[in-house]
């Protein structure tokens, strides 16, 4: 039996006029579970048109109403996580304890958004001029839209939702095709905390879902992640039509290992960072740098880790949990697959064919086991291209100097690490390397929801981060009012004055 797995607008599910369908599948076992709507315009307009009937009573509601509603969801999210997290591990893959850890993750970003009414707090001077007060204040945008993509399926769009919701908006949720569910169960969440019909919206679909998004005149801002050439085309086309935007997009991350790090610390991040979700993480390390001096060592720590390994169905209630579950579908895992071997071909040394991998779990998952390459060069198409799945390239350096140039050379900017135990050393990569994240033993340095999330150069298109007070900024715009309140008695002299006015 599968699902139908639908639109939310008005606080409920609806299938729309679109005769268009896909289907959605189990990773682990290659089976279809459930049947997705896919938008057509009339659909989409439907959706914008709910978002955009209750944005205006909802950032009229107060402060103190909107951040009980805030808190009455993050309890609730935090009382039936295990329920999310099993959807998660449904449809995209990944192993029931990091679907746990997206949720949390994402949970603290709804924590931060229930702290809205201080960073909401305008500014405010008195007698800036004679009579004369100043202040300022913001105000929500409208309607935002938020793209996300299949690899965190609950965490993303948490980034952004909470805070647009905080600060007066109402919402439109494009999710992912591959892993669609967790938006609706999120939208169900959000109505039994109290939030009105209309407030969060859910539009499935493919391009024709968000084209709309794109270029309907009633939503304000998109927030979107996913790959650069995507990321590219939502910025264009989005500023085209005026809106904000901030498009998040791939990423490269390199790990540098200077000589005087501690090589089973640094060994332990590399398989954790670079196998952690089946390497679907635009944090994940995907190129270890390796000073020449420790390179062979550290190698064979990392090859010894990673055939330790469980490959398997993700699903809680096993014996022993898997360590890495499958890719997210089967044309994804023949991609990799065939990046693998363009590898091979190219001269790097295939240490570790995840190709051959024997999985626990139903013979027709899209199943690749972790792959390490050492002596990769910045020439080959596993360095250049994002493959974001299980493939570790260890590249060979002959200085810390060296390193840097390396990542400061590479086209993406989203997250790097060091590791060494020369608190010098840590200090002048701070400063020396160009990204936007950067981790000093710390391998996937995803920041605290305080603090801003994005990257630089091809992994960043539009000039304002994920979450933290940049995303309280991007979710509303500011006002200034200038006020004068004349005192009958001390009434000052009349007449017209077309000179600049001074303030005196």
């Amino acid at each position: 039996m599968t699902s139908r797995i639908l639109h939310w607008a008005d606080g409920a599910e609806f299938a729309g006029t679109s005769d268009r369908w896909a289907d959605v599948t189990n990773p682990a076992t290659g089976k279809v579970s459930g049947r997705l709507a896919l938008a057509d315009p009339d659909d989409a307009a439907q959706v914008i048109a709910s978002a955009v009937q209750a944005q205006e009573a909802w950032a009229e509601t107060s402060l103190a109403r909107r951040t009980q509603v805030l808190f009455a969801f993050r309890e609730l999210l935090n009382a039936r996580r295990p329920e999310l997290a099993q959807i998660i591990t449904a449809e995209h893959g990944k192993v029931h304890s990091d679907s746990l850890g997206e949720i949390a993750r994402g949970l603290e970003v709804v924590e931060f958004a229930c702290g809205i009414s201080h960073l909401l707090k305008g500014g405010h001077t008195e007698a800036a001029s004679t009579g004369v007060d100043v202040h300022s204040k913001r105000v929500p945008l409208g309607v935002v839209g938020v793209i996300s993509p299949f690899n965190f399926p609950a965490m993303v769009p948490m980034w952004f939702f909470p805070i647009a919701i905080a600060a007066g908006n109402s919402v439109v949720l494009k999710p992912s095709e591959k892993d669609p569910s967790a938006s609706l169960w999120i939208a169900k969440l959000w109505k039994e905390a109290g939030l009105p019909d209309g407030v969060f919206n859910v539009l499935q679909g493919d391009k024709v879902a968000v084209d709309a998004l794109l270029t309907s005149p009633d939503v304000a801002s998109i927030s979107f992640v996913g790959s650069t050439p995507i990321a590219e085309y939502v910025y264009r086309t989005a500023s085209e039509h005026g809106k904000r935007v901030q498009a998040l997009g791939g990423a490269k991350n390199h790990m540098l290992v200077l000589p005087d790090a501690d090589l089973d610390l640094a060994a332990d991040a590399a398989v954790s960072a670079g196998y952690g979700s089946a390497g679907e993480r635009c944090m994940a390390i995907s190129v270890l740098v390796a000073v020449d001096s420790i390179a062979d060592d550290l190698v064979t720590r990392i090859s010894e880790r990673t055939r330790t390994l469980l490959i398997g169905d993700g699903a809680a209630g096993s014996e022993r949990e898997a360590d890495m579950g499958p890719l997210v579908t089967r044309a994804h895992r023949d991609r990799i697959a065939g990046l693998i071997g363009s590898g091979e071909s190219a001269g790097a040394k295939l240490v570790i064919d995840g190709r051959s991998v024997s999985a626990r779990g139903d013979e027709d998952g899209f199943w690749l086991g972790p792959t390490l390459f050492d002596h990769v060069s910045s020439e080959m198409e596993i360095y250049r291209e994002e493959i974001f799945g299980p493939v570790l390239c260890v590249v060979r350096v002959p200085s810390y100097e060296a390193g840097v140039e390396l990542i400061n050379a590479n086209a993406y900017g989203n997250g790097t690490a060091i590791f060494t135990n020369d608190g010098g050393a840590a200090r002048r990569f701070e400063k020396d390397v160009e990204v936007g994240m950067i981790g000093v033993n710390v391998p996937v340095p995803v920041p605290v929801a305080y603090y801003s999330f994005g990257g630089w150069k091809r992994s960043l298109f539009g000039d304002t981060h994920a979450h933290g007070t940049e995303g309280v900024h991007f979710f509303t715009r500011g006002k200034v009012v200038t006020t004068r309140w004349i005192d009958p008695a001390n009434r000052p002299a009349g007449g017209l004055d077309l000179g600049f006015p001074q303030n005196v």
